[in-house]
């Protein structure tokens, strides 16, 4: 199964093609840090226009890099949030016209629970039962999964995370 994967949910714009939720045919990122140093922090209408501009070349260069045509992909997933709201709009608005035009499936994914599985890459498979700590931004989440797929969040923090 193959499935590109679009994030936009804060300052940076990416696009991935997965093989059998495994193997990354490709990656993807443009980053914003250039445009919202200044500022000391992101700013949200900078970073949803800056993921405007970005999201067609990103997405074309995803599929470049992995040899293959979108209408060979199976599946789109995007990300739904948490995150900002305008940017999380540009990925998403864009997510939902691929599969009406490709007649293939979208997958809405929440940010933080796509760190979790992101550990799936270039590793061994994850032993259950799992822990998981995921420092992102602002936030802190500790998720319990007693097997694939039953993840639980058990512990939260906002905006005050080390990331």
């Amino acid at each position: 199964m193959l499935v590109l994967g679009i994030e936009t949910s804060c300052d940076e714009t990416a696009a991935a093609i997965v093989r059998d939720g495994r193997k990354i045919l490709s990656s993807v990122i443009a980053s914003q840090i250039a445009t919202h140093k200044r500022f000391g922090g992101v700013v949200p209408e900078l970073a949803s226009r800056e993921h405007l501009d970005k999201i067609v070349p990103i997405v074309e260069e995803a599929f470049e890099r992995a040899g293959i045509q979108p209408p060979e992909i199976d599946g789109i997933a995007v990300t739904v949030g948490p995150g900002l709201v305008g940017s999380l709009l540009v990925g998403v608005s864009y997510a939902k016209a691929m599969p009406f035009a490709l007649q293939k499936p979208l997958v809405g994914v929440n940010h933080i629970e796509g760190h979790v599985y992101s550990v799936a890459f270039d590793n061994p498979p994850v032993e259950y039962p799992a822990l998981a700590l995921i420092v992102s931004g602002g936030h802190s989440n500790l998720f319990f999964g007693p097997a694939p797929g039953k993840d639980k969040e058990i512990a939260r923090t906002r905006y005050d995370a080390a990331g």
